[in-house]
Formats: C-alpha cells, sequence, structure tokens
C-alpha cells in the first residue's frame, strides 16, 4: 500500500531557500501603530559582476520562519497591495540599496500575508566602480512604495548574510587618445597683420601760425616787426597828402565882380 503525501502550495512559502539567512523584522501597521515580530528567509542572487551606468539586478526571494508569520490585521486590508522588497549595499561609491516589487496572494484578515512565490527582482545602476557588499533590507506592503500600510524594519543587521559585489567599468567604455598636431607659425612683422597685409603709415603735418602779441591773427602785419610797421604808417600819410594836393588843384576859380 502506498502512501501519498500531498503539500499544500502555502507550506512551500515557510521551507527556506538553499543559501538564506534568517531576517528579523519588526513589521508595523501603520493605521494602527500594531507591531509584529516576523522572521523571514530571504536569499539573495547577487551578480558576480556589476558595469558602471549599466543596469544591476539581484535577487530576491523570501519564506517565512514557521510561526513567525507577518499577518493582516483583524480587520483586513483595502486596495491593491503589493510586497517592496530592498537589498543594501555598502562600500561602493554612490550606491545604497536597490529595490524591487512582487506580487501578493489573497490576504485574508487575521491570516499569514502570502509572500510572492516567485523571485523579486531589485534593480538599481551602479555609477562609480568599487567593491562592496550587499544584504537584505527592509519590506513594506502597500499600492506603492510612498504608501505603506505595513512597514517592517531589520533588527538583526549585525547577523545578516554579506554578498560580494564588484563594479567595474562598462563593455563599451574607450580611453579616449589625444593626438598631437604640429603647427607652423609663420613669422610676422610688426607692420603685418594675420593677413598679411601692411599697415599704413600715418601722416602728420602741422601748421604753426605766429599771432601778435595782444592782437587776432591777421597775416604777415604780425611779422614785419616795430620798423616795417612805421615804414608803412608813413606811406600811408604820403599817400593821403598826394590825393590831398590834387584836390585843391581841381577847384574852380571864382570871379570877383
Amino acid at each position: 500500500m502506498r502512501v501519498h503525501l500531498v503539500v499544500p502550495i502555502i507550506a512551500l512559502q515557510f521551507l527556506p531557500a538553499p543559501g538564506a539567512s534568517v531576517v528579523n523584522y519588526e513589521c508595523t501597521t501603520t493605521a494602527t501603530g500594531q507591531k509584529q515580530q516576523v522572521k523571514v528567509n530571504i536569499e539573495l542572487t547577487v551578480p558576480e559582476r556589476a558595469a558602471v551606468n549599466e543596469n544591476l539586478t539581484i535577487g530576491w526571494r523570501g519564506t517565512y520562519v514557521a510561526g513567525s508569520e507577518l499577518r493582516a490585521p483583524s480587520t483586513g486590508l483595502e486596495g491593491s497591495l503589493k510586497l517592496y522588497a530592498y537589498a543594501g549595499i555598502s562600500s561602493i561609491p554612490r550606491l545604497t540599496s536597490a529595490t524591487g516589487v512582487g506580487r501578493l496572494g489573497t490576504i485574508t484578515p487575521g491570516q499569514p500575508i502570502p509572500l510572492p512565490t516567485g523571485p523579486v527582482n531589485l534593480t538599481t545602476t551602479p555609477q562609480d566602480k568599487g567593491e562592496g557588499t550587499v544584504h537584505a533590507a527592509a519590506i513594506n506592503i502597500g499600492p506603492n512604495p510612498q504608501s505603506p500600510v505595513i512597514e517592517c524594519e531589520v533588527t538583526n543587521k549585525s547577523a545578516l548574510t554579506e554578498y560580494p559585489l564588484a563594479v567595474g567599468e562598462s563593455a563599451g567604455a574607450t580611453t579616449p587618445t589625444t593626438t598631437p598636431t604640429d603647427t607652423d607659425e609663420d613669422e610676422t612683422s610688426d607692420d603685418e597683420d594675420e593677413t598679411g597685409a601692411t599697415t599704413p603709415e600715418v601722416t602728420t603735418t602741422v601748421t604753426t601760425t605766429t599771432t601778435p602779441e595782444g592782437g587776432v591773427d591777421t597775416g604777415a602785419g604780425g611779422e614785419a616787426g616795430p620798423d616795417g610797421r612805421a615804414l608803412m604808417l608813413v606811406g600811408s600819410l604820403v599817400i593821403l597828402s598826394s590825393a590831398g594836393g590834387l584836390m585843391l588843384r581841381r577847384r574852380p576859380r571864382r570871379n570877383t565882380p
């Protein structure tokens, strides 16, 4: 007689995955403040090597430790809820975490909230090279990452399994090279510009006019000197006298009766 054992699918969530580590959580229901102590076996699948500026994917798989499940409030949870899982990353510049989202099973009030049955992909993008480690981090339940209805924080961080991670250069990255170029410079004179044109010389002519002291600029009279001016005055008087004599000679004589 053969006996067949049937294992319910939900029971698979309580079987730890190979290489998984137990993560202790304190989970808080945001609406009521109710707290629960939860334990989850979490296995992370970390790639052997990642590249700068390329998408990095870390696999996340979780199962409950029997007797330490996260239960839904007795009043139930409303809306379409998802699991948001996180991984912490240490010792690599500007790379601190990866996050992913997974589907939850049917949530029944007062019963364990079923975790995703398949792996959840956590993603991030490294910006710098380096070597570090990856470990399991928080999990939240809610309609979106900004509105969790249940928040679960790690309480045994020092006991978490650390997975090595190395980030190197992208496969398409190349190192730029510079080829020096010799440039012959033509000698140019001070009178030539870059086009070879000669700059014309500018000639300035200065005209000097001497103005007699105490008078305006009248021409050569100012340069004649005192003696010259006296001679000019005498000549003018002679001319006037001659003209006056001629006028006297031409006056008609009157006849005396």
